[in-house]
């Protein structure tokens, strides 16, 4: 996801548009802003700015100020890590929780959750799982199980007030898997009910290809090189992309 200085997901949040061709422009405000209701790039401080410009996005954010008051207050950038192997386990299990807590005038980070899940199907961790995500199996041995966890996600959610009906906030993930597939199966799986809030998110890609015209296979690497951005945090680690 991100940590607290800012990267790759947010960035793309900050500085998309001010990135875009200039004859793309005009279809990309008319796509973002179609995809996110309302408008989601807008009121970037000065801070935000320098912030950006110190990681490399040093581009201008005039671009920006064409985009209408957004609908959304937050936005929740998340990115589950998952039990995996070549070839694939069954079920998966996610392993990392990571959740940032986005201020949607200011684009500041105000806030991260962050806890790592005890798998229980498959409890031990593949080589293949700990090369692709970093994740070591101390790092997941006597953590809170998956249940656990989404009980202090709400705690969490609800101290932050996001469970405020007057507060209107909204996940923001990169690709379907993590709310559409990913957390609705395990849940299943485990007979565990699924929070409402978990049920719409804002998929990154789709604003990208909206955008730009072309769907980033490989993800975030590929809509950084579309942007001109400049990649930051560990692939395949959910606090660090």
């Amino acid at each position: 996801v991100s940590d607290a200085s800012g990267c790759s997901m947010i960035a793309l949040l900050h500085t998309g548009a001010a990135k875009f061709p200039q004859n793309l422009l005009p279809r990309a405000r008319q796509a973002v802003c179609s995809l996110f209701p309302a408008g989601v790039l807008k009121g970037y401080s000065s801070i935000v700015s320098r912030k950006l410009a110190s990681h490399g996005f040093g581009a201008s954010m005039a671009a920006m100020s064409s985009f209408p008051p957004q609908r959304y207050h937050y936005f929740l950038v998340l990115d589950f890590e998952a039990t995996c192997d070549k070839p694939q386990i069954h079920p998966q299990e996610i392993i990392e929780f990571p959740i940032l807590k986005l201020n949607g005038r200011t684009m500041e980070i105000e806030s991260t959750f962050h806890m790592y899940v005890q798998p229980v199907v498959h409890p031990q961790l593949t080589p293949f799982c700990t090369e692709l995500t970093g994740i070591i199996q101390g790092m997941v041995d006597g953590q809170p199980s998956l249940q656990q966890v989404l009980e202090r996600v709400d705690e969490w959610m609800a101290k932050e007030g996001l469970l405020d009906p007057s507060v209107k906030s909204i996940f923001v993930t990169c690709g379907d898997w993590d709310l559409k597939v990913m957390l609705p199966g395990q849940c299943q799986y485990l007979g565990l009910p699924v929070a409402d809030y978990f049920k719409q998110w804002i998929n990154l890609k789709k604003a990208y290809s909206f955008a730009m015209g072309s769907w980033p296979k490989n993800g975030l690497l590929d809509m950084n090189k579309g942007l001109n951005l400049q990649h930051i945090g560990r692939p395949h680690s959910g606090i660090g992309e």
